[in-house]
């Protein structure tokens, strides 16, 4: 369609390419959509030029290398480049944005926009510059050793990162728990560390190589619900069937528990002193759980205090009697778990 001169098809492929840059930089952040558009729009009219002249990406004519086109012919196929590069970055925004995951996918991202900026400037370096690039790569693995030596607890929790966003170990916006207890939700990650907001309402941050290393507890799946267990002991002096009868009604009064599933009681263990029950009921989140089991507290004492039922020492309490002393002046001290 252009005949052999390949002037005029360079002119306009560097026009569109400024053009695109342009546009590019006025659209802003604020328009994703229109971006990406405009990305793949400009694009594609610049491989069409490329396609109706026979003009070729990864090599120059010898037409094109004598006076000021090969000014042209390289500025036009390092915008191509620049533009493909642009393109695919562009396709794996919409597949994140599709798949409604921009957040959790964030290291992902950042690490394949990593890969095709490398590779479009090697391309431009061999194919449009005509330089070794096996030369350049060997050089710079060395310098890649030396900086991952010197950098090796920063690049494990890179990785560790990288690895946990594969995994969807979690998400923006999941309320997670350490094996050390270490718990919150999950407000922000990055290549270094992951933050938490804590029940406190402080920010815990992370290093992802501590969170790659210990076992996560995800208890926003598969919903938000959490289970409480609160253990207690009634007098053994009650009968147990009517001990399970008052904490159901306990939870069945409750206003700030879960009914579905509905909650249990679980009649444990039962002595000469006490009858040990447990009560076992979800909340709607794990950060609702102190304000349901302050409720529910307050429930069993009010249910206790209306029924006659009277609640057990502890376990661990102990009662001791001082030997030689005669039974009636004897003096018991109660001796609680907490100072032996």
């Amino acid at each position: 369609m252009f005949g052999e001169d390949h002037s005029l098809p360079l002119v306009l492929i560097n026009l569109l390419g400024l053009a695109g840059i342009l546009i590019w930089h006025i659209q802003g952040r604020r328009h994703p959509t229109a971006r990406l558009v405009a990305q793949i729009l400009f694009f594609a009219g610049m491989t069409l030029v490329l396609w109706l002249a026979g003009i070729s990406p990864y090599h120059l004519d010898d037409g094109e290398l004598q006076g000021a086109g090969i000014l042209l012919a390289k500025s036009a196929r390092v915008l191509w480049w620049l533009h493909l590069a642009w393109t695919m970055i562009g396709f794996v925004h919409i597949y994140l944005t599709l798949n409604r995951r921009p957040h959790e996918a964030h290291l992902l991202q950042d690490l394949i926009v990593g890969i095709v900026y490398l590779g479009a400037t090697l391309s431009v370096i061999g194919f449009v510059f005509g330089a070794p690039v096996g030369p350049l790569i060997a050089t710079s693995g060395v310098v890649v050793v030396l900086i991952g030596l010197a950098l090796q607890n920063t690049l494990a929790d890179v990785f560790s990162g990288i690895a946990l966003a594969l995994g969807r170990a979690y998400v923006i916006g999941d309320w997670i728990q350490l094996a050390d207890g270490t718990e919150g939700r999950v407000v922000e990650t990055n290549w270094r560390s992951t933050n938490l907001l804590s029940g406190g309402n402080n920010v815990v941050v992370l290093p992802n190589g501590v969170l790659a290393k210990q076992g996560v507890t995800n208890r926003s799946r598969p919903d938000e619900s959490h289970q409480i267990s609160l253990t207690m002991r009634v007098s053994a002096a009650h009968k147990p069937r009517l001990v399970e009868e008052l904490m159901i009604a306990v939870l069945q009064h409750s206003e700030r528990i879960v009914m579905n599933p509905p909650p249990a009681v679980a009649l444990k263990t039962i002595d000469a002193i006490a009858i040990e029950v447990e009560l076992l009921f979800r909340v709607a989140s794990a950060a609702s759980r102190m304000s349901a089991q302050n409720e529910i507290i307050d429930l069993i004492y009010e249910h206790c205090r209306t029924d006659g039922v009277s609640l057990a020492m502890p376990a661990q309490s102990l009662v001791c009697v001082p030997m030689g002393e005669p039974k009636e002046q004897a003096a018991f001290t109660t001796i609680s778990s907490g100072a032996l």
